[in-house]
């Protein structure tokens, strides 16, 4: 597959938010994890596959990216040094 009909398949968005190397690659998992959902959405409205297949695939994904999340830290407050100050972002 070339770049181009990889780009029209798998469309990635910028990113805008504070960035950190963790909020970078959480995004990523996060557009993927849209774009996989769309797929599932897609093949079961027009019948290719059942509710409740569908159902198990998006729980699945979810809980693949629930576990990205916790993985890189997203949402957790910033580490602590050795003085109890937080840690610059």
């Amino acid at each position: 597959m070339n770049k181009e009909s990889n780009d029209f398949l798998h469309p990635r968005s910028r990113y805008y938010g504070n960035f950190t190397p963790e909020n970078l690659a959480f995004n990523a998992n996060l557009q993927e994890f849209a774009q996989k959902i769309t797929y599932i959405c897609s093949l079961e409205t027009g019948g290719k596959i059942s509710s409740e297949r569908a159902y198990k695939e998006i729980k699945a994904l979810w809980r693949q990216l629930k576990s990205s999340k916790k993985n890189l830290g997203i949402g957790e407050p910033p580490p602590e040094n050795d003085s109890g100050n937080t840690l610059p972002e």
